[in-house]
């Protein structure tokens, strides 16, 4: 992408999730990588499963971050196929080109808002998301865009999140720091963020206006795990602290509050250490269309 593109995307519909996957956030999630993608491994490997990639398909894996799924969907695609990672975030689409260099993957990466990105006559087999389609602003309109590059019969294969209540990961950390932060401002239901389609009926409908058809979303269940090695629980509290709904929470808070925070956090996320690892529940959707 030219930088004149990227300015305009930066002032599109998406204009504040651009920027916030641009700063730290995003450089925090490149950071964090390897720990993100042993965590998050039972979705990427649901995920794979129900893309069901065949040599030879042409695949877009929209917010692909760092690649993790990508360059097992350009594996699954083989020679003859292709998997393009699309990303409006700098920080992680730079990631995933070294990654893709030192892994010698023939998986392509897009700085691109895949909402309003001209793809040109490319169509594609298949598009997959491993938690990357919550973020747009007015969501029929972006899914009714990325559907235009579906070859005809063309089929997608999404992960997204389920309820913040039934995603212990997440909401554990939350719970243990509430009494400690400032009243939070309920969340806006169906804004966009992590949980933005953990209803189930909303995201159909949006994928019905958007000109899907056969659509299908299934519940998926996992243990995640935040922590392991040395010490499993100090590596699941500093992911906590920088990844997730708490991090956002935190942003404000003066340091003294900060050390009260992280003790409680901490104490919560011990008491879920077994057999060497600190896990959580992690609750998905599984969503299947066809152009």
């Amino acid at each position: 992408m030219s930088s004149s593109e990227q300015k305009n995307e930066a002032r599109g519909p998406n204009a504040d999730q651009i920027e916030y996957w641009n700063g730290d956030a995003g450089e925090k999630w490149a950071r964090h990588q390897d720990r993100l993608d042993v965590m998050l491994a039972p979705f990427s490997n649901a995920l794979l499963m129900l893309a069901a990639v065949k040599p030879g398909e042409r695949i877009m894996d929209i917010g692909c971050g760092c690649g993790a799924t990508t360059f097992d969907l350009a594996s699954a695609a083989g020679d003859k196929g292709r998997a393009l990672g699309v990303d409006i975030s700098a920080p992680m689409i730079a990631r995933a080109k070294e990654r893709a260099a030192a892994l010698h993957s023939k998986a392509e990466f897009l700085l691109a808002d895949a909402a309003t990105h001209d793809f040109g006559a490319t169509q594609f087999d298949v598009l997959t998301s491993r938690f990357g389609i919550m973020f747009f602003d007015d969501p029929v309109s972006a899914f009714g865009h990325i559907r235009k590059a579906l070859a005809p019969g063309g089929r997608t294969g999404f992960v997204c999140w389920r309820p913040f209540r039934e995603n212990p990961w997440a909401a554990l950390p939350m719970m243990a720091a509430l009494p400690h932060l400032p009243p939070q401002e309920p969340p806006v239901p169906g804004a966009p963020g992590p949980f933005a389609f953990d209803d189930a009926n909303r995201f159909r409908d949006v994928l019905t206006q958007a000109g899907f058809r056969a659509i299908d979303i299934q519940p998926f269940d996992a243990e995640l795990t935040l922590g392991a090695g040395a010490d499993p629980v100090e590596t699941a509290l500093h992911q906590s602290l920088e990844i997730g709904p708490l991090a956002r929470a935190l942003k404000t808070m003066p340091e003294e509050k900060r050390d009260t925070i992280t003790d409680a956090v901490r104490k919560a996320l011990a008491a879920n250490l077994k057999d060497g690892a600190v896990r959580l529940p992690g609750a998905v959707w599984l969503v299947s269309a066809k152009a």
